[in-house]
């Protein structure tokens, strides 16, 4: 994985629309994404996730945030997240090592 190829993917999708990343990151319309892997899925304080999301029992993991930036709604049904971009594989693990 490369941290910062995955910073550059991270641009060129359009995700900074929604999320930040890094020391002063925020959440926006989408929660701050820092030390996401690792992390339970709907468990960034202060964000409003929705219920499905908090209740769906995930640990974000390598694999399950490959499944999730290929189609959000396939990994969890009620999720508010929408992306609809085609990306490759080595670029979905670059975005996990940002």
């Amino acid at each position: 994985q490369d941290a910062a190829a995955g910073k550059e993917h991270f641009k060129k999708l359009g995700c900074g629309g929604c999320h930040q990343v890094g020391p002063d990151a925020k959440n926006l319309m989408g929660p701050q994404l820092n030390c996401a892997v690792g992390r339970a899925a709907g468990s960034v304080e202060g964000y409003a996730y929705t219920p499905a999301l908090k209740g769906a029992g995930l640990t974000w993991d390598e694999a399950t945030l490959d499944k999730w930036i290929t189609n959000p709604k396939a990994v969890v049904a009620g999720t508010k997240m929408i992306f609809n971009r085609k990306t490759e594989a080595a670029d979905r693990a670059n975005l996990s090592a940002t």
